[in-house]
């Protein structure tokens, strides 16, 4: 964190960029997550799917370094029983302030809403305490 400085604009252009951010890293987080669980639900190794989806036009942020697949990615939360990272209550936190500023700036977020969806349903069933990436939970089979 902090490595990357940009100057966005006046003030709170950074917040606004802030929630874009996290509204584009929800929408992703959750397809990957999505994606996944089809293919683990279709008797895919989801290592081996991850790689495939990685180096396809698939690729993103998730398979690159944050894989929601518990047991793909050792370091990742997911590996961790989904511990420590960003939480899924900042991140509905954050998809909330994405959802205001849409609705003050007439902007269509369908996407954006349906992750704010997802991650609210999820934090409902007891996740909220834990890493964004556990919405891959959402996704499985009991």
């Amino acid at each position: 964190m902090g490595k990357n400085i940009f100057h966005a604009g006046e003030a709170g252009a950074g917040q606004v960029a802030k929630i874009c951010n996290n509204m584009l890293l929800s929408v992703l987080m959750s397809g990957t997550a999505e994606a996944l669980q089809l293919g683990v639900n279709n008797g895919l190794d989801p290592s081996v799917l991850s790689e495939i989806m990685r180096k396809s036009s698939g690729g993103n942020w998730a398979l690159e370094v944050y894989n929601p697949y518990p047991g793909v990615m050792e370091n990742a939360p997911a590996s961790k029983g989904y511990e420590g990272g960003f939480l899924v209550d900042l991140m509905i936190k954050d998809l909330g302030l994405a959802m205001a500023s849409a609705l003050e700036t007439g902007t269509a977020t369908p996407m954006g809403s349906l992750a704010r969806s997802l991650y609210v349903a999820h934090g409902d069933n007891g996740f909220g305490q834990v890493d964004f990436s556990s919405i891959q939970k959402l996704f499985q089979r009991d």
